[in-house]
């Protein structure tokens, strides 16, 4: 079993800071992305992932992005599988974000 990186909310608010070349897939749902979304973030849906799978970079993190964590740790786990090894799970998804890093960030 794999195991997948997880990155809680305020990590992944500091690496961006760094200005690291981080790629943020949010897996989430177009109405959920439209709804709130982390600022320079690419929305591909779940169910789309492998079709577009090299759309995905495979030379820097992905940080996959849900409302809670458990799509994208899926998401995670496939890319993994794939060989994108350099993914990563945003723990506690947009949610998390919401609550700790983005307070006036619309929620769901």
């Amino acid at each position: 079993m794999i195991s997948i990186p997880q990155i809680a909310a305020e990590e992944l608010a500091r690496r961006l800071d760094r200005g690291e070349p981080l790629y943020l897939l949010d897996v989430r749902e177009p109405w959920e992305f439209a709804t709130c979304a982390i600022p320079g973030s690419v929305n591909l849906p779940m169910g789309q992932v492998p079709a577009r799978l090299d759309d995905i970079p495979a030379d820097r993190p992905v940080v996959c992005i849900c409302h809670h964590g458990i799509r994208s740790q899926q998401v995670a786990g496939y890319l993994h599988q794939q060989g994108l090894t350099q993914a990563e799970n945003l723990a506690g998804g947009i949610d998390a974000w919401a609550e700790v890093v983005a307070p006036g960030m619309p929620r769901y």
